[in-house]
């Protein structure tokens, strides 16, 4: 009889090990995902969406939200996961206990959810393309990543390719740039700061003007790589765009190609100048 119940503890402790503590290893490995610094990770500031999570998000009113949840569950995009939208609120509700939800979901809602337009409008005679060239090299003055995507056109003829607001915002810069040459920078309601280098002209702007989604800001160029100001024809005609967030008291870059490819098809039409 002490045998049978010896056997029956040693069976017992295993099967007892797998139903409770592997559940809680899993919910502390997934609460690691999350901390006051998640939003400066290389993970996050990679913005890894594949294309069923596109299709997702493609018509949400807060793709943000979802986005916070996704990636956390998911390992930012490491594990097979799907999620339905209708799961976001009970999933939320773990995720918000853990240090760090607060920042973390503001920074997630700041790069997705004032996103309206594409930043080139549609035209007849010029098709753009992009690639994910996140931290790729880049040597002019010194060896760096590029913390942008170059959006490119198929015919290199600087003036002429409308450049607009993706989001409503302020101009909270305009000017000359050794490297970013004629650029200029709309701050976002929700604070992501979005960049547009390269500029050929401006549009009738000044800093602290408001703009709408869809506003022109100006036209696609080739300024820039050089310390007088008009300095163009270094590369070819291209927009370089760059997406930057306030997280931990700085302003980091996050991967733009995400949005880029969540806008591609919201083109804004513009007549040719």
């Amino acid at each position: 009889m002490r045998r049978i119940i010896k056997y029956g503890v040693l069976l017992f402790l295993p099967v007892f090990f797998c139903a409770v503590w592997i559940p809680k290893l899993s919910d502390m490995s997934k609460s690691s995902r999350l901390s006051a610094d998640t939003a400066m990770s290389a993970r996050f500031r990679c913005q890894p969406v594949n294309k069923r999570v596109f299709e997702v998000i493609r018509d949400m009113e807060s793709p943000g939200e979802y986005l916070a949840v996704y990636w956390l569950e998911s390992g930012f995009g490491e594990q097979d996961c799907k999620i339905d939208p209708d799961e976001i609120v009970s999933l939320r509700k773990r995720w918000e206990r853990a240090e760090g939800w607060g920042e973390y979901l503001s920074a997630c809602e700041s790069v997705w959810d004032d996103l309206v337009y594409f930043p080139t409008a549609a035209s007849p005679k010029i098709n753009v393309s992009f690639e994910d060239s996140w931290m790729y090299d880049r040597t002019y003055k010194e060896e760096r990543g590029h913390e942008g995507t170059d959006i490119m056109p198929d015919k290199n003829e600087r003036g002429v390719l409308p450049v607009v607001s993706m989001t409503d915002g302020i101009v909270e810069k305009k000017g000359w740039l050794e490297l970013g040459g004629y650029r200029i920078g709309i701050r976002a309601p929700r604070g992501a700061y979005f960049y547009y280098a390269h500029l050929d002209s401006y549009a009738n702007l000044d800093t602290g003007d408001e703009v709408k989604a869809g506003d022109l800001l100006g036209f696609m160029g080739d300024t820039g790589y050089g310390t007088d100001e008009g300095t163009m024809g270094k590369f070819p005609v291209h927009l370089h765009l760059g997406i930057y967030i306030n997280s931990g008291g700085q302003e980091i870059s996050v991967n733009p190609y995400p949005a880029l490819k969540y806008t591609e098809e919201k083109k804004i039409d513009y007549e040719e100048r």
